[in-house]
């Protein structure tokens, strides 16, 4: 009977393995598995490192041309933009599984070409925690909120290393030269107040509301936050001389990986909030 137990605990491993998996994906679309893809397809940056950190990162077959993280994932064939990627490209590929934005213009297409299509598009922390556990369920990982509690603890260490007068920052984020901010109902919006400062650009406008150059000078942010790429110029738009992050020069211009970092509701956003608190503890008045 001994010897017999190891055959039955691994017959009874695979059992549990060829069980059908569903999940309801952002559509409220259930799409059945027949089992545990082995060949997935990412065309969001966040699913990438999402797959990643459950630990299937093996089975990413190919991914979005924004992938980029982890390193591995860069050796992988790139099927273009998320929102319109090359189909003909990703059906050669023969995935078990694409996973994509609802924002993405090709689900239905992939669909009627007979691939397995699950939309997930984390926007919130909540989000992140929920796609986390969709994505321990599809891919059969040993307690996927492992993931989202070490988020959690990184957000929460990287707050409590910022002094009361940090936390008693006024900030504006910027995502994009538009100018785009990032709103308190963002994820990134969700990091600043758990960091616990003042984000000047309310839950009421949307998460990342196109904004009145106006509207920030008015707000008059004690510090602003940009990446590189956006900041050019921002000193001479009309008014922003007199804006108190400008004058003062308490800005943080984020470097293009610390930006993928930054705007992506992942694995990753517990590295954000202390970016965040970095630039926090050297850039806040004091």
């Amino acid at each position: 009977m001994k010897r017999l137990l190891p055959w039955l605990l691994l017959l009874l491993m695979g059992l549990a393995q060829a069980q059908p998996i569903e999940i309801t994906d952002e559509r409220g679309v259930q799409v059945t598995l027949p089992r545990p893809p082995q060949r997935i397809v990412t065309l969001l940056p966040s699913l990438t490192e999402s797959v990643c950190a459950l630990g299937a990162c093996e089975r990413l077959i190919g991914v979005d041309r924004y992938s980029n993280s982890p390193a591995s994932v860069r050796a992988l064939p790139q099927l273009g933009g998320g929102l319109d990627p090359n189909v003909e490209a990703i059906v050669a590929l023969k995935p078990d599984v694409v996973l994509l934005a609802k924002s993405s213009r090709v689900t239905q297409r992939l669909e009627s070409l007979g691939l397995k299509v699950l939309v997930l598009e984390p926007k919130t922390h909540a989000d992140v925690k929920r796609v986390l556990d969709q994505l321990g369920r599809v891919l059969q990982a040993d307690d996927p909120q492992r993931v989202w509690r070490a988020i959690d603890a990184s957000v929460s260490a990287a707050a409590q290393s910022l002094s009361p007068a940090a936390q008693a920052t006024r900030v504006y984020f910027e995502v994009n030269s538009g100018p785009y901010g990032a709103g308190e109902s963002s994820f990134i919006g969700e990091t600043l107040t758990r960091l616990g400062v003042k984000n000047i650009v309310p839950a009421a406008l949307g998460p990342f509301p196109k904004l009145n150059p106006e509207f920030v000078v008015r707000a008059n942010p004690d510090l602003i936050m940009v990446s590189v790429r956006s900041a050019a110029g921002m000193e001479q738009r009309p008014g922003w001389a007199s804006i108190r992050a400008v004058r003062d020069g308490r800005i943080c211009r984020f470097a293009p990986e610390e930006s993928d970092v930054l705007v992506r509701p992942g694995p990753r956003m517990g590295e954000a909030a202390r970016i965040m608190a970095r630039c926090l503890a050297d850039k806040a008045p004091k």
